[in-house]
This record gives C-alpha cells, structure tokens and sequence, in this order.
C-alpha cells in the first residue's frame, strides 16, 4: 500500500516539463555573484605584489624578477579580494568552475619573453638613471664643500 503514497506525485510528475537542464549541449549559466575562480592576464601584470598582501589564505605568490604568478587553487577561497585590489586589473574571477586535474595544485603564470625583455630594459634604465643622479649629487656636495 505504500506505493499508493507515491501515485500522486509519480502521475504530476509525468505531465510537468522536465527539472534538468540540457547541459552539455547548452552551457552552464551562471547566477549573478557566483564564486568561481581567478584567473590572470599575465602580461598585464607589473609584479607589483598587492594581491600577495591582501589575499586572506595566502594562496599567492608572485616573482618579480622571473616574472611569475602562482596560485595555489586548494588554499584559493575565490574572496576575489585580489581581483578588486589588484590595480592593473589584470586579475579577474571567472563564474563557474574548473576542470579536475592531475598533480600539483599550484598553477604558475610566466609572462611572454618579450614583456620579460621590455621590464629588464626599464630595470638597467631606471638603474642608470638612479647611478647618474647618485653621481650629480656627489658631484654637487664635492662643489658645495669646496667653496
């Protein structure tokens, strides 16, 4: 007799539209506010560390001299705190989820040779400038002394 608890509810259900959504044909939508995942425009980015300093899991790192970006997605609490400091906004968090992969669970972003060649130029620039600003005010503290 128990199956006569369940006729109701199995008779309805064979009327109404299906619950399921057609998923692999049609993709995933989102609701407004999702966590999702971060991801980076690397090449954008100037290394400047802010997203390391505020992320609350340290999840981060950045190398600014190999021009890397690690992000550790198990430590990852999708805050999007990083995205909405960062002030290139070069990081983003995407809706949805990734895909399940094998081994580590730290990703590194290395930024093109060419971004790595053009920073490196601006480094020995920046430097040269800073050396011959050094050597002016020796120069003037030499001038000012001797009078």
């Amino acid at each position: 007799m128990a199956i006569m608890k369940y006729a109701p509810q199995a008779l309805k259900n064979l009327f109404l539209k299906p619950v399921t959504k057609n998923y692999p044909a049609e993709p995933a939508v989102y609701p407004q506010g999702t966590r999702g995942h971060i991801d980076i425009s690397i090449d954008d980015c100037i290394s400047c560390g802010m997203c390391v300093r505020v992320c609350p899991s340290n999840a981060l790192s950045v190398d600014k001299i190999k021009g890397t970006w690690t992000i550790n997605r198990f430590d990852c609490i999708a805050c999007g705190y990083c995205a909405v400091k960062c002030p290139k906004k070069c990081l983003f968090v995407n809706p949805g989820y990734q895909e399940p992969k094998d081994g580590k669970p730290d990703e590194t972003y290395t930024k093109s040779p060419e971004v790595l060649a053009a920073e490196e130029a601006k480094r020995k620039e920046a430097a040269a400038k800073a050396a011959a600003a050094k050597a002016a005010m020796e120069a003037k503290k030499k001038a000012d002394e001797g009078q």
